[in-house]
């Protein structure tokens, strides 16, 4: 199967093309043409599946075949809204469909500014669309499509009367998109309150890692945590890296530390402002750092290619944390390989 076969309008053809996408990952195989018929999704999948490009895509067409049409796409972080914006331009270059994206931490008088220009297509964090919605900057009746991506993280992070008040503002007769890593049952009270007899897939945790070789480092406590990661950290191998720490106090003291070695590293956290964020990725996308010590919260959405290794420093909290984390190494078909401290 190739891209061409879900007939899909031929400027969003010539962008898929142009970036080298030929074949739909088993994902997005499953769920393009049932998006494009117009029908709600339920779907359960890890990160790295290339689930995103697998909502973008009919989306997209959908909006330049009606350009009256609106969609709006919520997901739990700053960092995972931006790198759905990315790859939406990726795919809607040339085609005149404007964004915006809608995040806190940045400027409230520039987002309403680009929200009072034609758009059909919206990101955004939960809190600060909510915000906007209250000024009335925002009318979420509007929106012909809805998605709504990591719900189990938005859950976690305390959005769920957000989620919930989104909801019962949209129109009766949108199409929605229902994407979570998880299916406990407040996901499930949530899906069965946004959906209308839905396509449901699962793309499972074994297939979503299996390009990931998983492995425990017994930490020698004559050397400590930092030495033992240096020692790692200085074999070829290691090219690009990413680093866990349960907190952000942590993800600092151990990027300094790395540094202090001689490390190009640095730290994400929640601590930092959104432009500090945003240019860590950038130098770690660019190889100027080489090593990123994040928490679990920051690194939803970050998207970087050819990460070599995954390294929890500090073991996650949830087997789920740990799926999440592990799953930014090995994508799309390429291997990877987990380390996690103990």
């Amino acid at each position: 199967m190739t891209f061409s076969d879900f007939k899909l309008n031929p400027k969003l053809l010539k962008n898929i093309s142009a970036h080298n996408y030929i074949h739909p990952t088993k994902i997005q195989a499953q769920v393009i043409a049932p998006i494009l018929e117009g029908r709600d999704i339920i779907g359960q999948a890890a990160t790295g599946s290339g689930k995103t490009a697998a909502f973008l895509i009919p989306i997209i067409n959908a909006l330049l075949n009606d350009p009256a049409k609106k969609c709006l796409v919520v997901a739990p972080t700053r960092e995972l809204v931006k790198q759905i914006q990315t790859e939406f331009r990726l795919f809607a270059q040339n085609t005149f469909i404007n964004d915006v994206l809608i995040v806190g931490g940045a400027s409230y008088s520039t987002q309403i500014r680009l929200l009072k220009r034609n758009h059909q297509f919206i990101i955004a964090t939960p809190g600060r669309l909510i915000d906007l919605y209250k000024r009335q900057n925002v009318i979420l009746e509007d929106f012909d499509i809805i998605v709504l991506d990591e719900v189990d993280q938005m859950l976690d992070m305390g959005f769920i009367h957000d989620v919930k008040l989104i909801i019962s503002k949209l129109k009766s007769t949108r199409q929605s998109l229902f994407f979570s890593a998880t299916m406990a049952s407040k996901i499930k009270e949530i899906a069965n309150s946004l959906l209308r007899n839905p396509v449901t897939f699962e793309l499972t945790q074994q297939v979503a890692v299996k390009n990931v070789d998983q492995n425990v480092v017994k930490v020698d406590s004559s050397k400590g945590k930092i030495e033992t990661l240096h020692e790692l950290l200085i074999k070829t191998e290691f090219q690009r890296v990413l680093v866990f720490s349960r907190t952000k106090r942590g993800a600092d003291e151990v990027a300094l530390a790395l540094r202090k070695k001689g490390h190009k590293a640095d730290a994400l956290h929640g601590n930092k402002s959104l432009g500090q964020r945003t240019k860590i990725l950038s130098m770690f996308k660019r190889d100027e750092i080489d090593i990123l010590v994040a928490t679990d919260v920051a690194s939803r959405g970050i998207d970087v290619p050819d990460i070599s290794h995954v390294i929890n420093y500090d073991e996650p909290a949830t087997y789920m944390d740990y799926i999440h984390r592990i799953g930014r190494t090995g994508r799309i078909g390429k291997k990877g390989c987990a380390l996690t401290f103990i």
